[in-house]
């Protein structure tokens, strides 16, 4: 029941991707493959693993293969809208699908089936060289100038964006998200706002029984005063 692309190679290439014929190859690359793709749900408490099985970008679905775990089946089907990852290669892809429900009779085996993604995220290398985020300048507050600000931890920064940007597990936020305002606060009390792009996004387990989401974030429409305050702040290479 596949579609199968003559071509399956995933190329993303730190690429956002938008257009159907690109997000179709990059998804029957998985299909061909045979990747797991998995999506945390329930905050990280339950793991949702499968793999793709159809892609039809003319009548706008996908269909992945029920996951072991029914539980996880169940904890799908019960959302209006699900982010899975998959890591071909060295590659992490990142897509979000809504509307998850049951296959039809006539569409094979049992699975479910989604809409098909608007967006697919590509991460493999940092494009710039990152340096710590100084422990005394953790405060950032993310989305402050858009619907739902919160509070995040700066792990890491580069001249190109937040290296990774750890949040409340309960908190998801797809790729090519843009979070509007945020305010990064140093210790020294200056502070700079940004706008930032969500590259991808990731459950990330601290070894405390903790869990949190980190998303890569790439800055918006910097101007070349703030990426000199950045670079200045965070101690980056020229």
């Amino acid at each position: 029941m596949t579609r199968r692309d003559p071509n399956p190679q995933v190329s993303v290439a730190g690429q956002m991707l938008r257009s159907p014929e690109e997000i179709a190859r990059v998804l029957n690359s998985l299909v061909m493959r045979g990747e797991t793709i998995v999506s945390d749900l329930d905050g990280g408490k339950r793991l949702f693993q499968s793999r793709m099985r159809y892609v039809d970008p003319a009548r706008n679905y996908i269909i992945v293969e029920l996951s072991a775990d029914d539980s996880a089946n169940q904890a799908l089907l019960a959302r209006p809208r699900a982010t899975f990852h998959a890591e071909p290669g060295g590659w992490r892809v990142e897509f979000a699908a809504a509307g998850p429900r049951p296959t039809y009779p006539d569409e094979g085996p049992a699975g479910i089936r989604l809409q098909f993604p608007e967006i697919v995220s590509g991460h493999r290398r940092r494009a710039d060289d990152r340096v710590e985020a100084p422990r005394r300048a953790l405060r950032c507050i993310i989305d402050e100038a858009g619907v739902m600000p919160f509070d995040g931890t700066m792990v890491n920064v580069s001249k190109g964006g937040i290296g990774f940007l750890q949040y409340d597990a309960q908190i998801s936020l797809e790729p090519g998200t843009v979070l509007k305002g945020c305010r990064i606060d140093s210790a020294d009390g200056q502070s700079i706002v940004v706008d930032m792009e969500v590259r991808y996004s990731q459950l990330t387990d601290l070894g405390d029984e903790r869990k949190v989401h980190s998303a890569g974030c790439r800055f918006l429409n910097l101007s070349d005063e703030d990426a000199e305050r950045i670079e200045r702040m965070f101690g980056l290479k020229s």
